[in-house]
This record gives C-alpha cells, sequence and structure tokens, in this order.
C-alpha cells in the first residue's frame, strides 16, 4: 500500500515538473504562480500609463530647459532695445532750432575754423591741433585771437616754427589763455616729436594723438574729425557734461566728461556723433550756461533740470533775505 502511495507521488511530482511533492502544494503553487503573473501584468499596464520617475525627470529638465532658453531669449531681447531719453526728440528739434536763432561763439571761432586753404595740408592739421590743446578751459574769443598772433608771428606757423621760438616768447604769444604756460611747454614738447616722429604732420589715430604731451580723449576725438574728418567718437568737454546731465541724457548721472561721453556713444545714433559736440557747446554758450537762460528756453516745460532750478532760484532768495 505504501508502495503504491509513493508512486502516486512521484507520478504527481513529474506532472507538476518538479514543483511539488503533493496534489495539495501542486495546486497552490499554480495558484500562487498566476496571482504573482496577474499582480505582474496589473504593474506593467500602471507602467504603461504612467511615466517612470527617470522619464518624468528627463521631462521636467527638458521642460525647465525650455523655459530657461525662453527667458534667455527674452533677455537677449531686452538688451538689444536701445536706451533713450524721455523726450529726447522733441528736446533735440529745439535746441537745433534755438542754435540757428542764437548764433554761438563756436559758429564763427571755433577750433575747426582754422582751416587755411594757401597752406600745405600738414600745416592746416597741426593748427588744429594746437587750437585744440589752447581751448581746454578757454573761450572761444580767446583762443581764435591767439590762434591769429601765432599764424601772423610766424609765415606758416609750423612745427618747426614752435621748437626754434623761445619759451618766453611762446609764452607771450599765447596769453591770456588760460594756463598758458603748461600748455606753451605741452605744444613744444609736441612740436618736437612731430618733427622727429611724423615728419611735421599730426598722427593720423586716437592711439597716436593721445601719445603727445597735453592731448586728452575729448581733444583727440576732436581732432581726428577737424584734421582728418574721421568720427572716431564724441569730444565731451566739462560744458557738454554739465548739459548732458541737466537734460538726462544718460542712463544714469556721470561724473566726469569722460564717463559722459562713454555712456553717450552707448545709445546716441552713430551720424550724430558729428554734430553733437558743436550743436550743444554753442547751446551751453547762448542758453544752456553755468547759469540757465531757462526762461527763453524752447524746452523749459520739458526739461528734467528746470524744476530744479527753480528750487535753486528760491533757495537763493531766502539765503539772501
Amino acid at each position: 500500500m505504501e508502495k503504491s502511495k509513493n508512486s502516486r507521488q512521484k507520478v504527481v511530482a513529474d506532472s507538476a515538473n518538479e514543483v511539488c511533492f503533493s496534489p495539495r502544494k501542486t495546486r497552490n503553487a499554480v495558484r500562487t504562480r498566476k496571482a504573482v503573473k496577474i499582480e505582474y501584468e496589473e504593474n506593467q499596464v500602471k507602467s504603461e500609463s504612467r511615466p517612470s520617475t527617470k522619464a518624468q525627470s528627463k521631462k521636467r529638465t527638458s521642460n525647465e530647459t525650455s523655459n530657461s532658453t525662453a527667458t534667455e531669449d527674452k533677455t537677449v531681447d531686452v538688451k538689444l532695445q536701445k536706451w533713450e531719453p524721455v523726450n529726447f526728440k522733441q528736446t533735440l528739434k529745439n535746441i537745433q532750432e534755438m542754435r540757428k536763432e542764437h548764433p554761438a561763439p563756436v559758429d564763427t571761432m571755433g577750433c575747426d575754423m582754422f582751416q587755411d586753404e594757401s597752406q600745405e595740408p600738414k600745416v592746416c592739421r597741426f593748427h588744429s591741433l594746437v587750437s585744440l590743446m589752447l581751448s581746454s578751459q578757454t573761450k572761444d574769443e580767446v583762443n581764435f585771437a591767439a590762434m591769429e598772433r601765432l599764424k601772423k608771428r610766424f609765415k606758416s606757423f609750423s612745427p618747426k616754427d614752435v621748437v626754434e621760438c623761445s619759451e618766453i616768447e611762446f609764452e607771450e604769444l599765447l596769453k591770456p589763455v588760460s594756463f598758458y604756460k603748461t600748455k606753451a611747454k605741452h605744444i613744444k614738447q609736441a612740436s618736437q616729436v612731430l618733427l622727429e616722429q611724423y615728419d611735421g604732420d599730426i598722427p593720423n589715430s586716437i592711439e597716436g594723438l593721445l601719445k603727445l604731451p597735453g592731448v586728452g580723449k575729448k581733444m583727440a576725438h576732436l581732432c581726428m574729425k577737424s584734421a582728418w574728418n574721421v568720427t572716431s567718437g564724441i569730444g565731451v568737454d566739462v560744458h557738454m557734461h554739465r548739459i548732458i546731465n541737466r537734460l538726462n541724457w544718460v542712463p544714469k548721472p556721470t561724473k566726469s566728461p569722460e564717463d559722459t561721453r562713454v555712456a553717450l556713444e552707448g545709445w546716441l545714433p552713430f551720424e550724430m556723433w558729428d554734430e553733437i559736440n558743436h550743436m550743444l557747446v554753442g547751446f551751453g554758450q547762448t542758453i544752456c550756461a553755468a547759469k540757465p537762460k531757462c526762461d527763453i528756453c524752447k524746452n523749459m516745460s520739458i526739461c528734467p533740470y528746470y524744476p530744479i532750478h527753480l528750487k535753486e532760484l528760491e533757495s537763493k532768495k531766502k539765503n539772501e533775505n
């Protein structure tokens, strides 16, 4: 009997592929495998219907990159938009009209008014350089008179004439130009350099001009235009610096003429670089002077400085009383 039972167990085991040794355990095993299979299929369905954590992360990264790119593109667009002062076009138009109505000394006695066609070109260029070196903190009328004395004293007024002239005589010819002794020294030193390195001509680059004694960036840019007819930058002096800051023609207040030049060149159209110096210098000489004539200025109603000027006048009256 026992032998028969063992045979039966063996047959069952064979039919169950050696999974277990009893019919009950075999049924349980099959049921378990089926349950596991169903559970796996359910998970597979869930997995297909919902993206994995890795996929979600990849998608999120992709979206973030896309958003970041959009933000960057938007930022670039903002940077490309040029800043322009409030009421710039109207203010500019009014200044141009006032310049026509009120002639200024710079119109007839400015540094670009010394071209003498009877002289050879390099001598004319030297005259432009010297007049600019004399112009610093000097009125156009005084500068013009000094240049006339120099041309009258010398046949052509060339670098050679300056080098051969005594220091004392040269200083006397420059009087009453401001800082005439220092300017006389610089002009004599520069003339020596021109004879030795440029055959009596002047440098045709900003870098070359800036190496000359007594020549700054404002002079160099103005000289490139007046002597070589090349626009290399905007010449900004203390008067232009004052006017530009009064009009808020810079994104934020500047502390020096050079800072003003850099800020102005950052937004002003290149085609206006030539005229802006002559226009504003004359405007400063006639209306927007250190003590401005706001009552005759056409920009009074839109000028950002006018309310400040009124307060200054009121404060001055109170102090006087």
